[in-house]
């Protein structure tokens, strides 16, 4: 369903990588892995159409991204590195913003199953999100995977200040993903491992 066709990427005259090329099919997970700097999140942008390869392409659905723009984007969730929460809102708030911002309606028992679902106790919902601490604002950012039902899921070090337990809930969503036929892309700096799905991993070296 996603295909990297020779892609070459750099910044400014330094070269990530080119001749990148691979395939993402349903229900598979792309690891992205290296250390920092050698081009996993600019690898991301590429795939989110957030930015553009030096050259090749990258396909979807037998289509270019380029020419599906607004279409593609509708099938895409892309949680970045950053949280991208505010600070002066409420878990439940910043996730219905969320939402609405990317045109997908949600409901407040939703809303509250997917805080839930991520550890977050009730208590916390209705609390300014500054208040929390690092994991627990990511917690927040990472329970939109439990309100998307859009097929191809783009994750930017998603166990970033998550502890153990927290983790293990994220990835088992993405297996659950899996199962019902998704695709994820993820950057992480460490190797991984699923119950289920397929897995495959790329090695930037930068």
């Amino acid at each position: 369903m996603l295909e990297l066709v020779e892609l070459r990427c750099s910044r400014g005259k330094r070269l990530l990588f080119s001749d990148l090329s691979l395939i993402v099919g349903t229900g598979e997970l792309l690891a992205v892995v290296g250390e920092n700097g050698t081009g996993k999140t600019s690898l991301l942008r590429l795939v989110c159409g957030l930015s553009s390869p030096d050259s090749g392409t990258i396909v979807w659905r037998g289509s270019q991204i380029r020419q599906l723009k607004e279409l593609y984007h509708a099938e895409l969730t892309y949680i970045g590195h950053c949280n991208g929460i505010k600070d002066d809102l409420t878990p439940a708030e910043n996730l219905k913003f969320s939402a609405c911002l990317a045109g997908d309606g949600c409901s407040d028992t939703a809303i509250r199953r997917a805080l839930e679902a991520v550890g977050l106790e009730a208590r916390l919902h209705l609390l300014p999100t500054r208040i929390l601490s690092q994991g627990q604002k990511r917690r927040v950012s990472l329970a939109r995977l439990w309100l998307s039902r859009r097929p191809l899921w783009v994750l930017d070090e998603p166990y970033t200040s998550l502890d153990a337990n927290a983790a293990r809930l994220v990835t088992q969503r993405m297996e659950a993903h899996l199962d019902e036929g998704g695709l994820v892309v993820v950057a992480t700096h460490q190797e991984m491992t699923l119950g289920t799905g397929s897995l495959q991993h790329v090695r930037l070296t930068g």
